[in-house]
């Protein structure tokens, strides 16, 4: 072949190649965050043995919810965080779904659910995080408009800008300590909680594992953020592993727990730690604050978030994780907790 016909042969090419790019249609940008309808039934009784009765250990019952939509991706809720106000919060599913909405109060007792809408969480490519494999997103931290999420099946820990973004915000994935990486498989990060600059451990992002155990059994857990050894452990307590934590304003860690058996299925317990005994190689406890099993309005209790209100009252907003289950339910319950 002579030159002067490869090189019309090669611009041929380059044109064909060209006009096909050119014919390929843009990237698909990500669907905005759908409004949904979430419909709410009023839990009045925390003991249905006892309607009247509302405090439990420390805690005193407020009020909950049953919550349900028609929306296929609404469940499986894992994590949640309720802002200064109250009411506005911020939830994420195990199937890697984001759910923003307020909360509706009648008094003091929550009453419904308004401005609710869903999002996949978003990879940093703008595809649902969920499309690499990356759905199990088990906890959350928020902070400054800047939110953690731990995802479970894959050992990771991803940020994301949603007080610039909301929920079109896309993932980056932030360094973690070794042992993170090693987590057994679905026995990983269950929670997160990020220490503000007034309290100790300051700008620490706190990770704790559902079941990663040490050698003496008992729960671990991960400074990140810190400089040094970067790793604690959770006293493991009769059978219960760990599902959510979250901070008090005064710098006390709520660890929400779990058990469940065949024979008495499901059960959930609190136990507050000082935020002061939490460092490099310590194994930390706490006083359980309740304990609770099926005889309570509870279910598979995942999240829990803390706020003060303007009244001065400490409010424990937790909510439970259906599975997708016909047989389980997404609970919304408050408590407002007493203090030392």
């Amino acid at each position: 072949m002579n030159l002067s016909r490869r090189a019309a042969l090669a611009l041929a090419l380059l044109a064909a190649l060209s006009l096909s790019a050119s014919a390929q249609p843009n990237p698909r940008a990500p669907d905005p965050p759908a409004r949904i309808e979430v419909r709410a039934r009023p839990i009045s009784a925390f003991e249905p043995r006892d309607p009247a009765r509302i405090k439990f250990g420390a805690l005193v019952f407020r009020g909950g919810l049953e919550l349900t939509s028609p929306h296929p991706h609404f469940g499986g809720i894992s994590a949640i965080r309720v802002d200064a106000d109250g009411a506005h919060f911020l939830a994420v599913s195990d199937k890697g779904h984001w759910l923003r909405a307020r909360i509706v109060y009648d008094g003091k007792r929550p009453a419904g659910i308004a401005d609710a809408e869903m999002a996949p969480v978003l990879a940093h490519d703008g595809k649902p995080l969920s499309a690499r494999g990356w759905y199990d997103t088990e906890s959350l931290a928020v902070s400054g408009g800047i939110a953690w999420l731990g995802i479970e099946r894959v050992n990771r820990i991803v940020r994301l800008d949603v007080g610039r973004d909301g929920l079109m915000a896309r993932a980056t994935l932030i360094p973690a300590p070794p042992g993170v990486a090693k987590l057994p498989y679905n026995k990983g990060l269950e929670c997160l909680e990020f220490v503000p600059a007034d309290l100790p451990l300051q700008n620490t992002l706190i990770a704790i594992s559902e079941r990663g155990l040490d050698e003496a059994g008992n729960i671990k857990g991960f400074l990140i953020g810190w400089s040094g050894p970067a790793e604690f452990s959770v006293k493991r307590v009769g059978d219960f592993d760990v599902t959510d934590c979250a901070l008090t304003p005064n710098g006390d860690l709520l660890i929400l727990e779990r058990s469940f058996s065949r024979l008495r299925g499901v059960a959930m317990r609190i136990r507050r730690v000082p935020l002061t005994s939490i460092r490099p190689g310590a194994i930390i406890d706490g006083a359980a604050l309740f304990e609770a099993d099926l005889a309570y309005q509870i279910d598979n209790m995942e999240g829990i978030s803390v706020h003060r209100e303007a009244g001065g009252a400490l409010v424990l907003t937790l909510i439970s994780d259906d599975n997708f289950s016909i047989i389980q339910r997404t609970l919304l319950l408050q408590f407002t907790l007493e203090e030392p």
